[in-house]
């Protein structure tokens, strides 16, 4: 009972220290990470077992950690060293590209092909940030997109905060439809051995279909907004051209060319073997050669604070693995439910969105993973449904509120820069309708197609 109690209380302090953000959060969870390894397996446990299993380390010096030969993987316990390896070769990847300017022309390539006109800008820029988002993580997509439309937004006399809400919302979208484009959806498919051809074929689909009613949902709700006070732009000349946003040409290419290498890798991972670990070491390991000079200024540039926010996280939630306590959460939500597939889906789709849109989802999606296990160990359902419910839930429901996502916080800073401010009253009101459409279309496809 002591190992239960001790590991949910420091689990809860947790949280609550996250969400007030009193200090840095990889500093709350490593601080929480020892408090566990300390108090939950020594104190309470005495265990040194679980120390190990948490802790994972050894998985690392596997085969199966970096080919695993097709084979699907068991739901992994403590530290999921896959996820974080991943993550942190595809942000040097992204690093490399945004060394070159990649993202910027980009950006200034599509408003030129739409001649600058301020909706066209508004759809083709959505988009955008949903295709990129299903590629990259969607922090750097909002950070150069958000940053680009400010500026046109200056150029063109529109006001961008609908307009860079509308990006950091199906910047999430794009997330959820793949394995790579969300943290959580990174969790669940290393968790569970997924491939990246899983996701786009089921929560892919949904994401899709969801884009549709959501470029609508935007079109009628800020199209007003964004053409009031519109001037027209008579001289494109004096425009900056897309081809100097590009710092270096022949970097450009090589980034073009090792993105491209990282997408065929990840869609054809399940038929290599290769294991996602072993991508992003490859990938990120290729960028740094070819960056020559740079490599050590890419390196400097690692978000290694996030990197270390997984790791306290995964010991936290071990804590609460080993001494049973999700064991116990995933029994009540099958007694609630009776058992009901129907129930049990819409449960962990909206209680997922709700705690999604007020604490971090990452967290959450670490949280129940074996939650979701249990369930369809003990109650019968299928575990993949279970996955693209838990994915819809997270992924989506962080859109809702300005401390959802770290997208959202981005958009919200980048626009706050040039003097917009965005409120929780304009972001909520604008952004929660759109949640709550894509939320009901996740659980309706997701009942019409698995039930």
């Amino acid at each position: 009972m002591l190992p239960q109690i001790l590991a949910v209380v420091i689990f809860v302090a947790m949280f609550i220290l996250i969400v007030t953000e009193i200090v840095e959060r990889h500093i709350i969870t490593l601080g929480c990470a020892v408090l566990t390894l300390l108090l939950v397996f020594g104190l309470g446990m005495q265990s040194m077992d679980a120390i190990v299993q948490t802790l994972n380390v050894h998985s690392i010096f596997t085969l199966d950690f970096w080919y695993a030969a097709g084979e699907t993987s068991e739901a992994s316990s403590g530290i999921n060293w896959e996820t974080i390896i991943f993550i942190a070769g595809m942000m040097i990847m992204v690093e490399g590209m945004a060394h070159v300017g990649f993202f910027r022309w980009l950006c200034m390539r599509i408003a030129k092909m739409v001649k600058y006109k301020v909706i066209p800008i508004f759809m083709t820029f959505m988009i955008l940030s949903f295709i990129l988002a299903m590629f990259i993580d969607s922090i750097t997509v909002i950070l150069f997109l958000a940053a680009v439309t400010v500026e046109l937004s200056q150029l063109l006399k529109f006001n961008p905060v609908s307009m860079i809400l509308a990006e950091v919302f199906c910047a999430n979208l794009g997330g959820s439809a793949t394995m790579c484009g969300d943290p959580p959806n990174i969790i669940i498919g290393t968790s569970f051995g997924y491939s990246f051809a899983d996701f786009v074929l089921n929560t892919g689909v949904i994401a899709l279909v969801a884009l549709i009613f959501v470029l609508i949902y935007f079109y009628v709700a800020c199209r007003k907004e964004l053409t009031a006070g519109n001037a027209k732009l008579e001289e494109l000349s004096s425009l900056p051209s897309p081809e100097s946003a590009i710092t270096n040409k022949g970097g450009f290419i090589v980034s073009c060319i090792i993105f491209l290498a990282a997408v065929v890798l990840l869609i054809t991972h399940a038929q290599t073997g290769l294991s996602v670990a072993f991508i992003g070491t490859f990938i990120s390991i290729i960028t740094l050669i070819t960056s020559g000079k740079a490599a050590l200024s890419l390196l400097k540039k690692v978000d290694y604070k996030t990197l270390l926010f997984f790791v306290g996280l995964f010991v936290v939630v071990g804590g609460l693995e080993e001494t049973g306590i999700l064991e116990i959460l995933a029994d009540f939500i099958g007694d609630i439910s009776g058992g009901n597939a129907k129930i049990m889906i819409a449960i962990i789709i909206w209680v997922s969105a709700i705690a999604s849109a007020f604490i971090d989802n990452i967290p959450f999606a670490a949280t129940m993973i074996p939650v979701i296990s249990n369930l369809a160990a003990t109650q019968g359902v299928n575990l993949e449904v279970l996955s693209w419910a838990l994915a819809a839930g997270t992924d989506i429901g962080g859109s809702a509120t300005p401390i959802g996502a770290s997208a959202n916080v981005v958009g919200i800073a980048t626009a706050a820069k040039s003097g917009h401010i965005i409120r929780w009253g304009k972001y909520c009101k604008l952004m929660a309708p759109a949640t709550i459409i894509v939320l009901i279309i996740s659980t309706v496809m997701i009942f019409a197609r698995y039930l």
